[in-house]
């Protein structure tokens, strides 16, 4: 056998059909699941008018704000479509079903976002009225079920869209699948972007005038930015994180099957990585039914029980089905070798390794769940610590959570590299296999996923769900409380989800590195004599590789200064329009008057769209930039780069963020003087640091270095071809790489001369509230 078989040879036997159709019976069993959950949420009580009448403003402003995103993101849609159609592929069918992938990834991303949104914005009022009437737990329940939901749809449309494409293209699945990756990073990636700034420059203009210049609480009704404010939570943490975690879903699935049939061939390449995501819908089901808070239990704990039992059956049943799947005598070749068994290798166990790696990801995960936890939990001494320091200002506030974050990337970016370490030794030295290995662990942490997802939309909807109650004015006692402890508990919640995305996207995107070597090695072969120096090009101490690493880890930095320049800008335009209403309309203040809602979300919609473009385009440009001007070798310094700074960046600013975020409800909750003091503005400006760290441009990282690694995995044959063998043409490989960086200059210039900060106006004055 060569050392390059041609996968298309790869084909499903009868056996392997059937178990891909049980997989797609799963998916849709997933999807009714989903439907189920939502009927039982929306069959709750919505509340009371006043109630129902705050809960539709905030539904008609998320809704607003997703219909216009949508509308623009349409255009980049149809743009990627033609751009995928031109680009290299074995023959026209394979272009055109990747190009259909990719607008199916991207539906599929859309619709998970939006269903996030919808049902979150529905739900916030029912888990207001169930705190009011029926107690504690029906109102965990309900946000809790709200999470399930979208936890169904992203599971189920994952795994229907990967498994229809492996039934129809069988040994072409995973090029066609590079398209439906490709839809869901970037539509993710916009949404968390343009969710990302839209709910920071809401909730930090809110903060600031609001509480810290007006002295009002938070969530009051005469700050006119709190419905933007609610509105943000929804398409920033429901919608944004919803489509993130299905687009980590979809990536890992089309990088295990890359590999897979790379390293497997018809050994369980193309449909072990598929049984392995349908037992996560299995035991994501079972997770959602048994969250429920015993007594004396608070509700971080009841969650964090079910996620651990439900990874605990995932980690059982897959090692099962590994040694059912997976062939127990593999033989490999130790180095580049893309496709193993050609004799004179090293045998392996491959359902041993297999069954390891995947649980190794299901252990990363719960690891990653308690670590997040500790550094960002309100029971924890860091968040304690960093809460301490309000006692002398803002400064030390701002330092010590800095320091949290900090500290925190380097425990979680070793603990990954030990992983995936671990992980490596069991491919018997070959490096496609090892590559699989990883892939597999990907999808084993994220069997968990649907789980997650619902945790992560608990947080949304129960901090809605508390500030539709004191916007309404009709909860109080016992209620408030109860709604108090399930916002603190959502609070911790997203802070942990993050954390696990974080791992999600770093499994995914080494995987996508190595199925990046694979599209080069499967390249080289019509391009003539070239491997020596292609793979000479891949070693770091090679200048191109070393040059492509700085290039790499600096984009992550400028696509975070970006992100976080444009919340500051669009926080300073809620600032200014906060202050004006409360100048021009002091009736606000003895509730005379009403202030004009709609005016922020306006403002909200239209700044966040406007600076989504500039990191959208850098993230897709610059490795076209890199990967035609300087060569695959440098491109790929340029994605480990990237995927080494942005774990660290990723979670220093989440997890920074998530310290400020619990320190400022700690104080609120009565400690170090509580509401109302200088150690309580002190944690209110830590917080406003942090929101834009940990909503906006720490969760975009995510997305961002998975479209990265798609787009180089997309280019790769087209700059083998322009480089080497017969098809070489420098004068259209610089022409296109010029092109790309001129694309990404002119969008940086653009952001740059808008003003940082907008105009001049009195601070609002001081009320009794």
């Amino acid at each position: 056998m060569s050392p390059v078989a041609a996968v298309s040879d790869v084909s499903l036997s009868g056996a392997d059909t059937s178990i891909v159709i049980v997989v797609l019976c799963i998916a849709l069993v997933a999807l009714v699941m989903g439907f189920m959950f939502r009927k039982e949420v929306l069959a709750a009580s919505p509340g009371s008018g006043s109630m129902q009448e705050i809960g539709g403003a905030v539904q008609e402003g998320a809704s607003a704000y997703l219909g216009r995103q949508f509308r623009t993101l349409a255009v980049f849609a149809v743009v990627a479509f033609v751009l995928l159609l031109a680009l290299p592929a074995d023959d026209m069918m394979i272009r055109i079903g990747r190009s259909a992938a990719f607008l199916f990834g991207a539906v599929f991303s859309a619709s998970i976002g939006w269903l996030g949104m919808n049902l979150a914005t529905a739900a916030n009022m029912r888990v207001a009225e169930a705190a009011r009437t029926t107690g504690r737990d029906d109102g965990m329940r309900i946000a809790f079920r709200t999470g399930g939901t979208v936890g169904m749809a992203t599971v189920g449309l994952g795994l229907l869209g990967a498994a229809v494409v492996v039934l129809v293209y069988q040994g072409d699945a995973a090029k066609v699948l590079e398209g439906f990756g490709f839809g869901a990073a970037l539509l993710a990636m916009f949404m968390r972007v343009g969710g990302g700034i839209f709910t920071k420059a809401a909730d930090v203009g809110a903060d600031l005038v609001g509480k810290v210049e007006a002295g009002i609480p938070e969530d009051d009704p005469r700050n006119a930015a709190t419905i933007a404010d609610n509105v943000g939570d929804n398409v920033g943490d429901c919608a944004g994180m919803a489509a993130d975690l299905f687009e980590s879903y979809a990536v890992t699935l089309v990088a295990a099957l890359i590999l897979g049939t790379a390293a497997l061939g018809d050994q369980g390449g193309l449909t072990f990585p598929l049984v392995v995501p349908a037992i996560g819908v299995i035991t994501a089901i079972i997770g959602v039914f048994i969250t429920k808070a015993r007594a004396g239990e608070n509700g971080l704990q009841a969650i964090n029980r079910s996620f651990y039992i439900s990874a605990a059956i995932a980690a059982v049943a897959s090692v099962i089905a590994a040694f059912l799947f997976l062939p127990s005598s593999l033989e490999v070749t130790a180095g580049f070798a893309l496709q193993d068994g050609a004799g004179g290798g090293e045998q392996i166990n491959a359902a041993v390794g297999g069954a390891v790696s995947v649980v190794i990801g299901i252990v990363l995960a719960a690891f990653i769940l308690w670590l997040t936890g500790y550094f960002t939990g309100t029971e924890t001494k860091p968040t304690n610590d960093v809460a301490r320091t309000s006692l002398t200002g803002p400064a030390t506030v701002v330092l010590s959570g800095i320091g949290v974050g900090l500290e925190s990337a380097v425990y979680t970016a070793v603990t990954i590299a030990a992983a995936i370490f671990a992980i490596f030794t069991l491919g018997g030295g070959s490096l496609i296999v090892s590559l699989f290995f990883v892939a597999l662990a990907g999808c084993g942490l994220l069997t968990t996923v649907g789980v997650i997802v619902a945790m992560d939309t608990f947080g949304p909807v129960s901090d809605n769900a508390q500030g539709i109650a004191e916007m309404s004015g009709d909860v109080d006692g016992e209620a408030a409380q109860i709604l108090t402890e399930l916002d603190a508990v959502g609070n911790t919640t997203k802070a942990i989800t993050k954390g696990i995305a974080i791992a999600t996207a770093v499994l995914a995107a080494t995987a996508l590195f190595g199925s990046y070597l694979d599209a080069i090695l499967q390249a080289l072969e019509t391009a003539g004599d070239a491997s020596g120096e292609v793979l000479q090009s891949f070693l770091v101490f090679d200048p191109r590789a070393l040059v492509g690493v700085l290039i790499g880890g600096a984009v992550v930095f400028l696509f975070s200064g970006l992100a976080i320049n444009a919340v500051t800008r669009a926080a300073g335009a809620i600032v200014f329009e906060v202050r004006r209403q409360f100048r021009e309309k002091p009736g606000i203040m003895d509730y005379s008057e009403k202030p004009e809602y709609a005016r922020v979300v306006d403002i909200c919609t239209r700044d966040s769209l406007r600076e989504l473009a500039t990191p959208g385009l850098l993230a897709v440009f610059a490795p076209i930039a890199v990967g035609f001007g300087l060569g695959v070798g440098a491109l790929a310094g340029y994605l480990a780069g990237a995927i080494g700074t942005g774990v660290l960046m990723a979670v220093f600013l989440a997890n920074a963020g998530g310290a400020w975020d619990n320190a400022k409800k700690i104080v609120e909750d009565g400690n170090f003087g509580g509401k109302g003091t200088s150690a309580h503005e002190a944690t209110v400006i830590g917080d406003t640091v942090g929101d834009p760290f940990k909503d906006t441009a720490g969760p975009a990282i995510n997305p961002l270095i998975k479209v990265m690694n798609l787009v180089a995995l997309l280019i790769a044959p087209a700059i083998i071809g322009l480089t080497y063998g017969d098809g070489a043409n420098a004068a259209i490989r610089w022409g296109i790489a010029l092109a790309a960086f001129a694309v990404i200059v002119a969008a940086v210039v653009v952001s740059k001369r808008r003003d940082i900060a907008i105009g001049d106006s009195e601070p609002a004055t001081a009320v009794e509230s």
